[in-house]
Order: structure tokens, then C-alpha cells, then sequence
């Protein structure tokens, strides 16, 4: 799948998925516009893709914020010519159950998680009108197929950016405008790792994650990459308001069920 003569804006860009989906694009041939609140990791990632030959640019915005996010976009616009793609990664997690969880830790997580992946498509789109064509693949998670405890807020986002990759599909379906949804299981981030942190024992989080999967393992962030990019190339042009798990077989199985090993 090569990106020749492709513009696409990653949201989340400076590290995990997002680093990961921005250097695969580049790698193909993509001009990459990398978005994140995250300067030093965001320019890092610009300067790999650069150093190894791709084309990239780095804005920081908080994805929250619309104006800061539409003004990165017409940058990009103005620098590339246009945009092709958009690969929505920014997110957050906050811990917390319906009485727990504070307005400010629930504003906050929908604000970047939902209200981020809608700025970031409402601001691509009439570019993507422009081209007679676009793909935007928001990157979800299985808590918006299924929940844990604890985790009221995000699983909320995560539930919500599936109702709005459908609503994308459906309303610019004939503009030849795609949108599909990539729901990851466990993937080795800076998110798991903050949130391994918060144990007293950070490597009995990774292991109980490794168990969780049939597969046996957590995923690395170029599987879920590879994923996306796949979604925004036009190999994939018939498909639109697509759910794409991508979990090891997580959501497979039925909890309970005894162990064989």
C-alpha cells in the first residue's frame, strides 16, 4: 500500500498508535502532518520521518480546542496542497465510576477523546470535498464494544466515536468520504505504561494484560499502524462505518471460561 502523492494529518501523532500509523504513512510515501499537544515528542517523531527521508510537519494543538486544530489543518493544507486522510489518535484515560468521577476528569476525557476526533473530521472535510474524495479512521478501543470498572469516562468516549464514524459514513458517503473505526485492545503505549504505573506492581498489570489475550501477548503500536493505514488506503474503498476490532481475540472469548495451559 504506497501513499504517493497522499497528504494525511494524524491526531495524537507524537507517540504510541499515533507515532506509529505517522511513520508508516511516511514510510509509503505519505506527507505526514503530525497534531499533538505533546511539543517534544511530536518534533521528535516529525524529525525520525524526516531523517529517514519522508516529508512531515508538526503543529501543536490541544485537539479540543477547534480553532487551534482548523488553523493546523489549513497549515497543512497550504504546506502539502491539500488533504487525503485523517487518522484520529489523540487520546486519554481517567479513572473513575458514575460517583467517582469528577465533572472536570469527565469534561476532560470527552473533550479529547470525542469532541477532538469531531474537530479534527470538521475541519478535514472540506478539503477532503475539495479532492472528491478522503478516508478518516478514528482509533477507538474495545471498551467501545465492551467496558471494564472504573473507567466511566472513557469508555463513554470510546462508545461515542463509534456513533460518530457512522454518522461521518452516512452523511458523506456520496462524496466518496470514508470513515471506519479501529477498536485495539491492549497495544504497548505511553498510556499503558502510565497506567501500569499506578500499581504497586506495574509488571503484574502487563502480565495479567498478556493474559487477557488469547494470543498471549499485548500488541505492538505498528500492528494497530498497519491497521490504519490499510483503512485510509483506497484498497479499502468499499468500506465505510466499519468497526474493525483489532484485539488478539480479546472479545472473542467468553469470560470464565477455564484455563487450558
Amino acid at each position: 500500500m504506497r501513499f504517493e502523492d497522499q497528504v494525511v494529518v494524524v491526531t495524537g501523532g507524537a507517540l504510541g498508535i499515533g507515532a506509529a500509523a505517522a511513520e508508516i504513512f511516511a514510510e509509503r510515501g505519505a506527507a505526514v502532518s503530525i497534531l499533538d499537544f505533546d511539543e517534544d515528542n511530536g518534533s521528535r517523531t516529525r524529525d525520525r520521518i524526516i531523517a529517514a527521508g519522508g516529508r512531515a510537519i508538526f503543529s501543536r494543538v490541544n485537539v479540543a480546542h477547534y480553532e487551534q486544530l482548523r488553523s493546523a489543518i489549513e497549515l497543512t493544507a497550504k504546506t502539502f496542497g491539500g488533504i487525503d486522510a485523517l487518522a484520529v489518535s489523540a487520546g486519554i484515560q481517567r479513572y473513575g465510576t458514575a460517583t467517582s468521577t469528577t465533572d472536570e476528569a469527565w469534561q476532560e476525557v470527552l473533550d479529547v477523546n470525542l469532541k477532538g476526533a469531531w474537530n479534527a473530521s470538521r475541519a478535514v472535510i472540506p478539503h477532503m470535498q475539495r479532492r472528491g474524495k478522503g478516508s478518516i479512521v478514528n482509533v477507538s478501543s474495545v471498551q467501545a464494544l465492551a467496558s471494564q470498572q472504573n473507567v466511566l469516562a472513557y469508555t463513554v468516549s470510546k462508545h461515542g466515536l463509534i456513533g460518530l464514524t457512522r454518522s461521518i459514513a452516512m452523511d458523506f458517503a456520496k462524496e466518496n468520504i470514508r470513515a471506519n473505526v479501529v477498536c485495539p485492545g491492549t497495544v504497548d503505549t505511553p498510556m499503558l505504561e502510565w497506567a501500569a504505573s499506578l500499581d504497586p506492581d506495574p509488571e503484574s498489570v502487563y502480565e495479567a494484560c498478556r493474559r487477557m489475550h488469547p494470543l498471549g501477548r499485548i500488541a505492538e503500536p505498528r500492528e494497530i499502524g498497519e491497521v490504519i493505514a490499510f483503512l485510509a488506503h483506497e484498497r479499502a474503498s468499499f468500506v465505510t462505518g466499519a468497526v474493525w476490532t483489532v484485539d488478539g481475540g480479546l472479545l472473542t472469548q467468553i469470560g470464565g471460561a477455564p484455563r487450558t495451559d
